[in-house]
């Protein structure tokens, strides 16, 4: 049987566990690009006071975190393309558990520092896959994804700090020398493609000086060994305004069974 255009080769897998990141061969056709820029239209129109890089679960249409989301996030988050390549990295049993919009507008875009998602979710242990999927041309000069390759081998959360910088995009940063940032990769992604990166990755994106927006959609699923702890974080509210509420977030099994047997996929369902 012929491999699946979607299905990531050996290379792609073992590039992945080597540097925690990959871009693979798999791209949206330019008409899904323009379903979804058009999904992100009307979901800016729908959030007029939020900032663009803050739109939290962008795939609930009324969730926990004030967003007024789009189900074309959701539908796009199930399709079983993105489900085959996330199952060969974290395995059969999958749920879906965010999905943020990360839109930088031409001009202000907020920068993201560096950092390790690893370190603030509520996920024991951590372990997530992270599709990235550009929506616009995704470039050093707009402020695209940056990562350090390697840096999730050691599987443990490096030093972080806190900045209350209302200009910045995330609260968490890692300190100063905990790790050698001269290895820092741009991730150069046209629209349509996509990047997959690990939970302990560093990485972060530079502020948007250029006259262009970069637009990106990060979808967020984990194996079911580990538990979503929605007690770990209470909801709060960051310094720069990001409302992040992951107790009362819903989450969805798409995949397989629950195999820690905790995970609550009820809360905050509609219906």
């Amino acid at each position: 049987m012929s491999e699946r255009p979607q299905s990531l080769s050996p290379e792609e897998i073992a590039a992945y566990r080597r540097d925690g990141y990959l871009v693979p061969r798999y791209r949206l056709e330019p008409a899904r690009v323009l379903q979804l820029r058009a999904a992100l239209d009307q979901l800016l129109a729908d959030n007029p006071g939020v900032r663009p890089e803050q739109l939290i679960s962008a795939h609930i249409r009324r969730g926990p975190e004030n967003i007024v989301g789009n189900d074309a996030f959701f539908d796009f988050a199930c399709d079983p393309a993105i489900l085959d390549m996330v199952e060969q990295i974290i395995g059969p049993d999958i749920i879906l558990w965010g999905c943020q919009m990360f839109c930088k507008p031409a001009g202000e875009g907020r920068p993201v520092p560096w950092h390790q998602d690893a370190r603030y979710w509520p996920i024991r242990p951590p372990a997530t896959v992270s599709v990235w999927v550009a929506i616009d041309d995704s470039t050093p000069e707009n402020g695209c994804l940056r990562v350090v390759p390697g840096s999730h081998t050691g599987r443990g959360a490096y030093r972080h700090r806190t900045d209350n910088s209302p200009e910045l995009a995330l609260d968490l940063v890692i300190e100063d020398g905990e790790i050698d940032l001269s290895t820092a990769r741009n991730v150069v992604l046209n629209a349509g493609q996509m990047s997959l990166h690990d939970v302990y990755l560093v990485h972060g994106s530079n502020a948007n000086r250029s006259p262009r927006r970069r637009a990106g959609l990060a979808l967020r699923y984990m194996p079911t060994t580990s538990h979503f702890d929605r007690e770990m974080y209470p909801p709060r509210t960051l310094a720069n305004g990001l409302v992040v509420n992951y107790r009362d977030r819903p989450i969805w099994l798409l995949r397989g069974v629950d195999r820690s047997g905790r995970n609550d996929v009820t809360v905050g369902r509609e219906g």
